[in-house]
């Protein structure tokens, strides 16, 4: 009967199926799979968290460790936001952006870990990156193409607050961009325009690209980015298409979708879904995207933002296709292991 007993706990203890959020709080989600094991982290303010998990439903049974703690009085003390883990070259990378106490200030850091499991190993703080003209940056996604290491981030073009826009740039080794940066996506269509705001702080109104992710399907190129203010419920993503050969940074060659990919949906009560990421399923077969959202209009920017996951399909022509942003009522099958 013991033996019994047991079986039947791992069962039920196996999960199969999941519903949205997978968290209760969790703005700007992200996750990296390595040797059979998700690192997924999100924004904390004022230090970095990893949680490391077979089953990314299956978050709240995490493993979790702080590696890191913002320092009081430095250029990095605040704001520390979209957090990025990537395996580079055998050893850990965490990118992030974080200001002094002040938004203009904002800037990307970089900690790296030579250990091969990033919840052991020293990490060490590697400093700021940034391009050569040093400017506002948020948000920064590192991928490699062609066997070339990229950046991708969201800043301002001077140094005051209006408008943010989407940059890339090649690295020189992962803490260190080559050269300066290339616009390839600034706040254009009628969906990426809704940015109002009410208070004394900021200016009338900010249009916003922001979050850029890559991703890539067999022979074709695209980055999904945020688009308007996450404080709008028209919060939503957009996709760019890189239509050249090799030159990720010929900006002529990167075309933006007519509408978003993802947006609200009142049906499903899905408010403000953006700031995604997308990771694999365990067995390599799917595609699925990792996004914050609210559950209900006008919650912003704030702590009501969780973290959501859903399958993503492709179309004929190779492009994503992700549909309405699933309802929480909706009961879900686990990424296949």
């Amino acid at each position: 009967m013991l033996m019994l007993f047991g079986i039947a706990g791992n069962i039920a203890s196996a999960q199969q199926t999941f519903s949205n959020p997978i968290l209760d709080y969790g703005p700007d989600p992200y996750s990296t799979y390595h040797d059979g094991y998700y690192y997924y982290t999100h924004t904390m303010q004022d230090r970095l968290v990893l949680l490391k998990s077979k089953n990314l439903a299956d978050l709240k049974n995490a493993e979790k460790k702080t590696i890191w703690i913002a320092p009081k009085n430095t250029d990095y003390s605040a704001e520390i936001w979209a957090p990025e883990f990537h395996f580079i070259n055998n050893k850990w990378y965490v990118y992030f952006a974080a200001d002094n106490g002040s938004n203009n200030t904002h800037r990307m850091y970089v900690l790296e870990n030579d250990s091969k499991n990033p919840m052991e190993g020293e990490w060490v703080f590697k400093g700021k990156i940034a391009a050569e003209t040093d400017k506002w940056a948020i948000d920064g996604n590192v991928f490699t193409y062609k066997k070339q290491l990229y950046m991708i981030w969201s800043g301002w073009e001077g140094d005051t607050n209006g408008q943010q826009n989407i940059y890339i740039a090649k690295m020189k080794s992962p803490t260190q961009i080559d050269g300066d940066r290339v616009r390839i996506s600034s706040p254009s269509n009628p969906w990426e325009l809704f940015g109002a705001l009410h208070d004394d702080v900021n200016p009338p109104q900010v249009n916003v690209n922001e979050g850029p992710q890559f991703l890539s399907h067999k022979n074709k190129v695209f980055i999904v980015f945020s688009a308007s203010g996450c404080w709008t419920d028209n919060y939503s993503l957009g996709l760019l298409t890189f239509t050249g050969k090799d030159n990720l940074l010929d900006a002529s060659a990167w075309v933006k979708s007519d509408q978003p990919i993802l947006g609200q949906s009142d049906k499903n009560k899905v408010y403000a879904p953006g700031h995604n990421s997308f990771f694999k399923s365990p067995n390599g077969k799917e595609d699925w995207i990792l996004y914050h959202a609210n559950s209900n209009p006008g919650e912003g920017c704030g702590e009501k933002r969780s973290p959501r996951m859903q399958q993503i399909k492709w179309d004929k022509s190779g492009n994503p296709v992700i549909g309405d942003p699933m309802s929480e009522e909706a009961v879900l099958a686990i990424p296949a292991m």
